[in-house]
């Protein structure tokens, strides 16, 4: 070798130091996933930033668009002018995504009461919910830019309607990790007749380390892809076979200096790992079956409720943010199928309970106090039918302008309700919370301050607000 050419910039940081910084990087990589596995990190983008009233969170996505004015915001006016058109200005330079001409408002068939000290409107459809109604604090004044479910879930997700950006389990895992050693920071639970429209964007990583992308659990034998060892190969040979592979996979770090090699590494250790969590946690049958009768959990039979159940478990060991879609909450009303008088309450009898079982478990374990659970659509219904098929079938379109979600645990104040709508449901009211809001706020109750938690891409730095976000302090305990 030529010495001179062991004195150039290129060949000093090729070959001389090439191999230590390569392996300072893994280090430091490795060392960030390790940390992020027992505990909050305390480098200048990961950690806390002021303690945390939540060290989780479960969230309940209700993919499709739940309907706020059947379920939990009662419009007397809506229900004496049933049938009417809607005054036009209402509606003028509205864009609707099925809507056609002037529609006529729809009252709900759907009957509603006050439940618990804090009085909350709650629908007949939902009588778990009614049960814990002291529990929870509902936002009724939820908006969002979007008016279609892919783009309108994305955004819910990741706080932009374009896929690319990361999700909020993901931000979570690049934040504060996991307290898990053998499962995933960010775990996601499928359930209903199909998986959310914007499909895996909706817990992608974007453009963060895809370490801390959302890890789906699939329905039906193996909850994830090979996790069981193949015939005749012992966990000493797999071990043996494993260290082979992240052996030269740190070399072709230490030579290329990749971050997504440090990623393969700690995803081959993960799954190693995984091999012997993921099927004990997957075994329901070792619940009591008081817990099956709470939850409606039949073993072995994937839904819901299973799922509702599976999320329990996965956050008393450490997993920080758990995600279920549940993908059937859209009831356009083009047939019985598909409509607010037999969809909407069959998609209500397989949440419902599920639901508000969770909140009771954590809070009978002592987990509620510190585990934040949301339940939302990514928009809500019309209070105008549809009409698309017919006046035989009742049905709302899609509806951004307004709609409800609900919080409860993780330092929510609770029985209460935040924001309002006007006399008919189409318009906030009072108290608008945004999609960004409901994110910062969510954050800050993890702990994190919404507008610190960054990353540096393509020369900026993204955060899951972007550059919006409000924290609802009424919403703090």
């Amino acid at each position: 070798m030529n010495p001179l050419q062991d004195l150039t910039r290129r060949q000093f940081f090729g070959r001389t130091a090439g191999f230590g910084i390569g392996t300072a990087a893994l280090s430091s990589i490795l060392q960030d996933h390790l940390q992020a596995q027992t505990g909050p990190l305390t480098s200048a983008y990961h950690g806390l930033h002021f303690p945390a009233k939540a060290k989780r969170v479960i969230y309940l996505y209700m993919a499709g668009g739940p309907s706020q004015v059947d379920l939990f915001d009662y419009k007397p006016d809506l229900q004496e002018y049933d049938g009417q058109p809607i005054p036009d200005s209402f509606i003028q330079g509205e864009r609707f995504a099925f809507i056609k001409g002037v529609p006529k408002l729809l009252g709900s068939p759907h009957t509603f009461k006050r439940y618990g000290d804090s009085g909350a409107t709650i629908s007949n459809l939902l009588p778990g919910l009614q049960s814990i109604a002291d529990d929870v604090t509902f936002i009724k004044s939820m908006h969002t830019t979007q008016f279609n479910h892919s783009p309108a879930q994305i955004y819910l997700s990741t706080g932009f309607q374009i896929p690319g950006r990361p999700s909020f389990g993901s931000w979570l895992s690049y934040g504060i990790g996991s307290d898990s050693k053998d499962l995933p920071a960010f775990v996601v639970l499928l359930s209903g007749s199909s998986q959310p429209d914007g499909g895996t964007a909706c817990w992608s990583s974007g453009f963060l380390p895809t370490m801390h992308q959302g890890v789906p659990f699939r329905k039906q034998g193996d909850p994830i892809l090979f996790v069981s060892d193949p015939p005749g190969i012992s966990a000493a040979t797999q071990r043996r076979s494993l260290d082979l592979i992240n052996g030269l996979n740190r070399a072709e770090l230490a030579d290329v200096n990749d971050p997504e090699i440090a990623t393969r590494i700690a995803a081959y250790e993960m799954a190693y790992k995984m091999q012997t969590s993921v099927p004990d946690l997957q075994d329901l049958s070792k619940e009591p079956e008081a817990i099956h009768k709470l939850y409606g959990t039949t073993a072995g039979q994937p839904s819901f409720a299973n799922n509702c159940l599976l999320a329990r478990r996965l956050v008393e060991r450490g997993v920080r943010f758990v995600q279920l879609f549940h993908r059937d909450w859209d009831t356009h009303g083009t047939n019985l199928n598909d409509d607010i008088v037999n969809k909407l309450p069959a998609v209500c009898r397989e949440t419902d309970g599920p639901a508000t079982a969770l909140v009771k478990d954590l809070k009978q374990r002592g987990l509620l106090d510190d585990t934040l659970i949301i339940w939302a659509g990514e928009f809500g219904r019309t209070p105008v039918n549809e009409g698309r098929g017919g006046v035989k079938f009742l049905g709302r379109d899609h509806h951004p302008k307004a709609f409800t979600v609900w919080l409860a645990g993780g330092g929510v104040k609770p029985g209460q309700t935040i924001g309002s709508t006007d006399d008919i449901g189409y318009n906030v009211a009072e108290n608008p919370v945004s999609v960004h809001d409901l994110n910062a706020t969510a954050l800050q109750l993890l702990g994190i301050d919404h507008k610190r938690l960054t990353y540096r891409f393509q020369g900026r730095d993204f955060r899951l607000t972007d550059v919006e976000g409000n924290v609802l302090k009424q919403l703090l305990s």
